[in-house]
């Protein structure tokens, strides 16, 4: 139980930890809109490496080679949509910006609700197979998932999952300062502007991997 428990926590703090395209993306997110948002898209990441982790567990490392045909295609739209959000994100920031010095008013919101939030991640996130090969080569490669009884399974999932959602939960409370940090029109747009020029970088990183 504890070695399950331990394995989790490691296991989902080590695929979340490195701060990547949609780690970078769930930052901006939550500066640009609220903690509440950027909370539910946190916990939407972390429902993805949690659903992952339970692939892992019910099927171990037989399912690796299942997976491998669809890698390269999967890798190609996650680099894609990355791309789309960085250029969309870039674009409606400058166009608030405009309007806001245009009319003279404040902030505005971004339009993006909670639950637009959870599934724009989740489904984001989703896209990564390699997270499941992730699971399924760090925990279950040195022994078969049938000598692991469902508890221990059980354990092992629950505690990545709260390992994800902690490391993601942390990051979008970053984003939330620094949204309250940078009150002003020119220093949200600047910031936005900097952090989609970091996720097309990480997005053409990750298409060029799959070349």
């Amino acid at each position: 139980m504890i070695a399950a428990l331990v394995a989790g926590l490691l296991a989902g703090y080590g695929i979340a930890v490195p701060v990547g395209a949609v780690g970078t993306y769930l930052v901006a997110v939550t500066a640009r809109t609220s903690l509440r948002v950027g909370a539910c898209a946190a916990l939407g990441i972390a429902t993805a490496d949690g659903l992952y982790a339970l692939i892992a567990a019910a099927g171990g490392t037989a399912l690796v080679p299942l997976l491998e045909p669809v890698v390269l295609p999967l890798r190609w739209a996650a680099g894609a949509v990355l791309i789309v959000l960085a250029a969309r994100s870039a674009f409606t920031a400058i166009a608030q910006y405009r309007a806001r010095n245009a009319a003279g008013q404040g902030e505005e919101g971004t339009g993006l609700s909670a639950g637009r939030a959870y599934l724009g991640f989740l489904g984001i996130t989703l896209m990564n197979p390699m997270t499941v090969i992730y699971f399924a080569a760090l925990v279950l490669g040195s022994r078969s998932a049938a000598d692991t009884g469902y508890l221990e399974q059980t354990v092992f999932v629950v505690a990545a999952f709260a390992a994800s959602a902690s490391w993601q939960l942390f990051l979008a409370g970053g984003g939330a300062l620094l949204g309250r940090a940078l009150t002003g029109g020119r220093g949200r747009l600047i910031t936005t502007l900097a952090s989609s020029t970091l996720i097309a970088a990480l997005a053409v990183h990750l298409l060029a991997q799959a070349a």
